[in-house]
């Protein structure tokens, strides 16, 4: 029995054993340490090249260039005016003007392409001479659009307006105005040469008006053929002197037209403040002010507006080859108003009615006739 309740006891302290054993927890062995995973790097990226902003290209500028003849910008009178008329289109056109002065006639051509070699839009060529050399320049540079001021053209030639003007009827108004205030009944007119068809037209008009206003009129004209080309409008002594001349021989009225020359026939009558004096091309009373006391008036040529609205044609895209007929008229009268008698203005006043009409006639040849 002793033995039984032994092993029963044995039994019971191993079945106490093992429930102890079962009932401590586990200790587990820990896990190893885990090195941190890399934290992402994102790659290197080149900063991204800089792009300028867009630009527009800039525009070209609009160019207009003028080549005068032998005469100056300065002339007071006909390369002045065209000088004035290329101002007025570049500021119009928001363009720039540059100009050559010609010295030698031989020059032409090359001025002339000193401009077109530079690519000028325009290029404005002063007087009948300069007409052969624009007619070739245009054929040689056909983008270049060219103005011939005073160049009439037979034939339209591409790329040219030839800016003409009807002298015949400008000069006729202010024979018209000489004859009437003539107290002597002789006038007289100093004038560049007559191989320029202008020139011719301005005499031979004046001659013809003074006719027609008063028809016992003597009329003596001079034009200044002696001397070579170079010369003919850049004598203001020979026009001077020749003024003088014709007023010694009873001349009360002299018209002056022919540059510099002209404007010496001015200097003179106002040297002898025995006559009145008549300007040309445009109004010289404010270009020639030492003769302001006897200027009469001056038979104008529109030369200015007529080559500033040619330039913003080119520029506005409605330039249109061949002639461009100008308009003319007669200057104010200024200081002397108070002399020209009611009875000269009437007479004036009729002969422009006359001619814008086209019922009075100044029946003057476009050019000198041949011999």
């Amino acid at each position: 029995m002793k033995k039984n309740l032994f092993m029963l006891l044995s039994a019971l302290a191993i079945v106490s054993l093992m429930l102890a054993a079962c009932a401590t927890p586990t200790t587990e062995a820990p896990k190893p340490t885990e090195a941190p995973k890399p934290t992402a790097v994102p790659p290197t990226v080149a900063p991204p090249t800089a792009v300028p902003p867009t630009v527009a290209p800039t525009a070209k500028p609009f160019r207009i260039g003028l080549v005068t003849d032998v005469g100056k910008v300065d002339d007071k009178s006909f390369n002045q005016s065209a000088w004035e008329g290329a101002q007025c289109g570049g500021k119009e056109t928001g363009g720039t003007t540059k100009y050559i002065e010609t010295t030698d006639p031989k020059d032409y051509g090359k001025n002339i392409a000193q401009f077109a070699d530079e690519g000028y839009d325009v290029i404005v060529t002063v007087g009948f001479a300069l007409g052969e050399d624009t007619i070739k320049a245009a054929a040689k540079y056909p983008k270049v659009k060219f103005i011939g001021v005073d160049q009439f053209q037979e034939k339209a030639t591409a790329g040219v307006a030839g800016l003409i003007f009807p002298e015949d009827e400008a000069g006729f108004q202010a024979g018209v105005v000489a004859a009437m205030m003539s107290k002597s009944g002789q006038i007289g007119a100093v004038l560049g040469t007559d191989v320029v068809p202008p020139v011719w037209r301005f005499g031979e008009g004046y001659r013809a008006g003074a006719v027609w206003a008063k028809k016992d009129t003597k009329v003596n004209i001079i034009y200044h053929n002696d001397v070579g080309f170079d010369k003919t409008f850049t004598d203001p002594e020979w026009g001077k002197t020749t003024a003088l001349s014709m007023i010694d021989k009873g001349a009360d009225v002299i018209f002056g037209a022919g540059g510099k020359t002209g404007n010496g026939a001015l200097l003179g009558v106002a040297q002898s403040n025995k006559a009145l004096a008549i300007g040309v091309d445009t109004d010289q009373y404010l270009t020639v002010p030492e003769a302001k006391a006897v200027l009469l008036t001056s038979a104008m040529k529109l030369i200015v507006p007529g080559t500033c609205d040619l330039i913003k044609a080119v520029k506005a895209g409605t330039f249109k080859d061949g002639n461009v007929n100008g308009k003319v008229g007669l200057a104010p009268f200024h200081d002397v108003e108070s002399k020209v008698t009611a009875e000269a203005k009437a007479k004036l006043d009729e002969a422009q009615k006359g001619l814008t009409a086209g019922t009075l006639k100044t029946n003057v040849a476009p050019a000198k006739p041949a011999k």
